[in-house]
Order: C-alpha cells, then sequence, then structure tokens
C-alpha cells in the first residue's frame, strides 16, 4: 500500500532507484539512477532544507514569527520554502539571475518572497547575491540565513538519511556512488555514511563540469546550474563551502557542457526521466565510469532536480540551438565560421594602445572585449564579453587625441555584438544585428567561437 503522511514533509526521502537499462546498455557496470528529483520539492534540496530548519529551531536560531532567508540557485530556496510555511515562517530567498526563470515562478507559488541578484560579479562587490541576504539577515528582525553553503545540518541530512538509503536499497552492493558538487552538502554526507559502511570499500565519485574548480578547471563560467564552484576575474578572496569535504571525494569526471546537457535530453527521451542539467552531468560521469568497470561493480549515481525547472532551457530546442549546443550539418553558421579564422579577443584590462595593435591583424577590423582570469582561454562565456573595439573607431579616437595610447580600452569600447548560435540561419543573425554592427558572435557550446559578417 502506497504510505500515508500526516505532513508533505513526512515525505520527505525515501526516493526510489531506477536502472539506466537504455543509456547503460553494453557498459561493463550495471548503473542505478537515485531519483532525488520525486521529493516532495522536486530536488534533493528537500532533505538538506528540512535538517536546516530542524537544526536552527533545536539551536534556538530560528523561532516562531521568524524569517527564513536564503540565497538559492532556485531548488534549496524551493525545500526551505516548503518547510518553512509547514512551520509558519516568512521565506525570502535571493535567487541568482542566472537561474532558470521556472524556479522563481516556483518559489512564489510556494510563497516564498523572492529577490533577485547577480552572481556573476565579484564576491565582494555589494550587488553580488550573497551579500544582498546578508543584508537582509542583519536588517530583518528574527532573520535566520541558512547558509546551505557552510551550514553542517546540509551534509548531516545526507549521512542521516540518504546514504543509508542507498546502502539498503542496493543490499550493500554498491561500489561506486556518483554526484554532483553545487554547495558539497549531498556528496560529502552521503559518501562519508557509504564510505564508513563499507570499510572504505566504496569509490565517491565528483561530477564537475569541465571548467569548475572542484575538479580542477580554470573556474570560467559553463551552462550547468547548481553545480561546480566558479571564480570570478575580479574576486579577492575564493572561499570553499564548510558543507564540502574535499577528502571524501576520491576522483572528479570532468563533463563538457554540451555532453551534460544532452545527456539530460538523452534521459527523457530514452529512460522516461525528465531531469535537470546536473543530472545529466552526473550520468555522463557515471556512463563514463561503469564503461571501465566490470560485473561484479554496481554504480549509484544521484539525480538531483528535476527538468521541469528547465523547460526554457535545456529540455527547449530553441534555447539549445540559440547558444551553440544544437545544429544540423551543412546548416547555420558553420560555414562562414570556418572561414572566418582563429578568434582575436582583447583583454578587457588592455590599453587603448595595446588594443589597437591586436585589431592590425583582425579580418574585419572588430573583436569583443572580455573580462578574463589569467588561466581563462580566450573563448569564453558570452556573460564575460563586456563589449566591442572597431579598428576604425579606435583608430580615429587615437588619431584626433581623443582617446590616449595609456587609456584603458574601455573608454572607446562599445556595447557586446549580438551573439548567435552555431546552428542559427544566417537570416536569424542578421534579424540580431543593432547599434550599427555588421558582424555578430557566434557560440559554440556556449562559447564565443568567432565574429561573423552574416
Amino acid at each position: 500500500m502506497a504510505a500515508v503522511h500526516e505532513s508533505v514533509l513526512d515525505a520527505i526521502g525515501e526516493t526510489p532507484l531506477f536502472r539506466l537499462a537504455r543509456l547503460g546498455a553494453g557498459l561493463g557496470a550495471p548503473v542505478y539512477a537515485k531519483a532525488e528529483f520525486l521529493n516532495i520539492g522536486g530536488s534533493v534540496k528537500d532533505r538538506a532544507a528540512l535538517s536546516m530548519v530542524l537544526a536552527a529551531e533545536r539551536d534556538g536560531l530560528l523561532r516562531p514569527g521568524g524569517t527564513i532567508i536564503e540565497a538559492t540557485s532556485g531548488n534549496t530556496g524551493i525545500g526551505l520554502t516548503i518547510v518553512g510555511r509547514q512551520r509558519g515562517y516568512r521565506v525570502i530567498a535571493g535567487v541568482s539571475d542566472k537561474s532558470a526563470p521556472e524556479k522563481a515562478d516556483i518559489l512564489r507559488a510556494y510563497g516564498a518572497e523572492v529577490v533577485l541578484a547577480p552572481t556573476g560579479v565579484p564576491a565582494e562587490d555589494p550587488r553580488h547575491l550573497f551579500n544582498v541576504v546578508q543584508r537582509l539577515e542583519e536588517e530583518i528582525p528574527g532573520g535566520w540565513l541558512a547558509n546551505q553553503y557552510d551550514n553542517l545540518a546540509n551534509p548531516d541530512a545526507h549521512v542521516r538519511t540518504t546514504g543509508p538509503e542507498i546502502w539498503e536499497q542496493t543490499g550493500g552492493r554498491l561500489t561506486h556512488f556518483v554526484a554532483g558538487v553545487g554547495t558539497g552538502g549531498t556528496i560529502t554526507g552521503t559518501g562519508t555514511f557509504l564510505k564508513e559502511v563499507s570499510g572504505g570499500a566504496v569509490t565517491v565519485v565528483g561530477a564537475d563540469p569541465e571548467s569548475s574548480m572542484y575538479g580542477g578547471g580554470d573556474g570560467s563560467p559553463w551552462y550547468v546550474e547548481s553545480i561546480g564552484h566558479f571564480l570570478h576575474p575580479e574576486t579577492v578572496e575564493d572561499r570553499w563551502p564548510k558543507a564540502y569535504r574535499e577528502g571524501v571525494v576520491d576522483v572528479f569526471e570532468r563533463i563538457p557542457d554540451r555532453e551534460s546537457l544532452l545527456t539530460a535530453r538523452r534521459l527523457a527521451r530514452e529512460e522516461g526521466i525528465l531531469a535537470g542539467p546536473s543530472s545529466g552531468t552526473a550520468v555522463a560521469a557515471a556512463l563514463r565510469l561503469a564503461a571501465r568497470l566490470g560485473p561484479e561493480d554496481l554504480v549509484v549515481v544521484l539525480l538531483p532536480d528535476s527538468g521541469r525547472s528547465y523547460l526554457s532551457k535545456v529540455h527547449s530546442d530553441e534555447w539549445m540551438r540559440r547558444w551553440g549546443f544544437l545544429e544540423e550539418d551543412g546548416q547555420g553558421l558553420r560555414p562562414l565560421l570556418d572561414a572566418a579564422g582563429p578568434l582575436v579577443t582583447v583583454p578587457a584590462g588592455a590599453t587603448a594602445g595595446e588594443a589597437a595593435r591586436v585589431l592590425r591583424a583582425v579580418p574585419g577590423g572588430v573583436a569583443p572585449v572580455v573580462l578574463v582570469r589569467p588561466s581563462w582561454p580566450y573563448g569564453v562565456c558570452p556573460a564575460e564579453v563586456v563589449g566591442t573595439v572597431d579598428r576604425e573607431v579606435l583608430a580615429a579616437a587615437l588619431a584626433d587625441g581623443s582617446v590616449k595610447q595609456d587609456d584603458p580600452v574601455g573608454v572607446v569600447a562599445g556595447p557586446p555584438l549580438p551573439a548567435v548560435g552555431v546552428g542559427c540561419s544566417r537570416e536569424e543573425a542578421r534579424a540580431e544585428l543593432r547599434d550599427g554592427w555588421r558582424s555578430v558572435l557566434v557560440l559554440v557550446d556556449g562559447r564565443v567561437a568567432g565574429v561573423v559578417a552574416p
């Protein structure tokens, strides 16, 4: 018989395992998926939310009539809203401006007040989401900031629930556990339990976006929400979450965005599992791993959330094509891109004189101005393109003296060129031209790959 609960909070956890029979066909080891999207709020973060609220009440940090405040990409905020509203609290969710818009709508539907703030600015910037919610905690009487990144009740939820469930569901047979790393709470808590109960026999594998710093990437942006560690080029102090214990993870699988997103789409089409992009990252890592293992092994991969929160992104053909993740052979802007030659960019910290020297060899005389760390590749995320510099405009400004050789290039840079995916048609690209520009940025896998005149 189906379980009967007195509250939706009693339905958090006890999620099933599904074998990935189609995606895992022909691999050395079986792969089972822990369906965390079947939690009442649609994600694994329901577990952490309940754990953090109960701990705050127990410790006297959250009192009747209080306000729960949190910075979230969406899922933790949803969990906290469900738990908080059930227990009589006001909830304010600070949401990243890069999160899928569906998440803010879901938060409001559950009764949260939503505050949008950027995360693509330096950590010290007062506009940064984390600084915004910290000010709210200081300003609101009875406010409690959940702080999932540093709250140890986050990983504790998985030591007590997720880990034991997986061990029981597999009869202690699992040999490898795969999960993404966002706050680090899920992989730390679950991995800690599984290592202890197995006497160290279970291998814990972190699934990470290719450029995330957790797995050794350069910290440049990526397109999979809720996992990874990004470092803005102007951030002074890089802080890692206290909820993450680095020693729990034995090895990382670094997954490119395209592989993550296409795997998430395959989950829906081939396995009937509508999950989010971070599930695509985790499953891609699990499939790579299972291909190297044998029938005596058993892989469990955690699927953090539902794809219903990403219908406007990874599960939208238009969005995927717009950002250069889908293209048809012989179609779109690929021929123009191949003929354009290597991408040349101008760092935002360059002088006007340095930019002029770079532009001498640029066909068309137009280059994007990019905000980068020294270790980042030139093909950066469009969010880091901060302007455009035109050779003719720059030369004229230098000639008439309105711009000096040592002036920052920003004084003469125009707005960023419009960006279109490599799978878009020339007509679509032309429709984006504005501000007198004759060229567009072409995106491949979400990163600028070239400048073309459509």
